[in-house]
C-alpha cells in the first residue's frame, strides 16, 4: 500500500464531454494510506439528502482546480460525505493548493468498494461499507462515496458506479 496512492483513474473514454466513463477496474478491494494527504474541501445543500447545488459548487471547483494546475488522473477521487439531511461535504484530491478554496488534510486508512445503481442505494451501500470496516476491525467507520458520474452521464453511460471508500 503506497501512501497518499490512489487507484488510476482513466479519463480516455469521454464522449459526453463531461464525466469520463468510468473503468473501476483496480478501485474494488483497494487499502488506501494517507499520511496528511491533501484535500480541497467544500459543501453543498441538500433536500432531505437530495443535492440541491452540486452541480454548481463542482463546476465552481473544477475551474479553480484546472486554473491551478488540473487534475492528476493518478491522484484523482472525490469523497462525498452526507453531514446532516440538509448538508454534504466533499474531498477533492489535490496535490497542491489550489487559490480561492478551503484546503484540509486527510490521515488514515481506508477500503473501497465498488457499487453498481441507482443513487437510491446509497443507504444499503452505506450499511455495507459499515460491515466491510467491522470485517477489519473497525467498530465505528467514517464512510464517503466517490460518484463517479453525473447522472446524466450515467444515463448514457448506461451504468452508475459509485465507489465506497470507509475508513478502518
Amino acid at each position: 500500500m503506497r501512501t497518499n496512492r490512489l487507484p488510476h483513474f482513466d479519463d480516455s473514454v469521454n464522449p459526453t464531454n463531461c464525466c469520463p466513463k468510468f473503468n473501476p477496474d483496480g478501485w474494488d478491494g483497494a487499502k488506501l494510506h494517507f499520511e496528511d494527504k491533501p484535500f480541497l474541501r467544500a459543501e453543498t445543500r441538500a433536500a432531505m439528502h437530495v443535492p440541491v447545488n452540486m452541480g454548481k459548487v463542482f463546476r465552481r471547483v473544477d475551474e479553480h482546480i484546472r486554473a491551478s494546475g488540473g487534475w492528476d488522473t493518478d491522484n484523482m477521487i472525490v469523497l462525498s460525505k452526507d453531514l446532516s439531511p440538509w448538508k454534504a461535504e466533499h474531498y477533492f484530491s489535490v496535490d497542491h493548493p489550489v487559490p480561492q478554496e478551503e484546503m484540509t488534510t486527510l490521515s488514515g486508512d481506508f477500503v473501497t468498494r465498488v457499487f453498481e445503481g441507482p443513487y437510491s442505494k446509497a443507504k444499503e451501500w452505506y450499511g455495507e461499507m459499515e460491515e466491510l470496516a467491522r470485517s477489519h476491525g473497525c467498530e465505528s467507520s467514517e464512510v464517503f462515496f466517490f460518484y463517479t458520474t453525473c447522472p446524466k452521464c450515467a444515463k448514457h453511460y448506461g451504468k452508475n458506479y459509485v465507489v465506497g471508500v470507509a475508513r478502518i
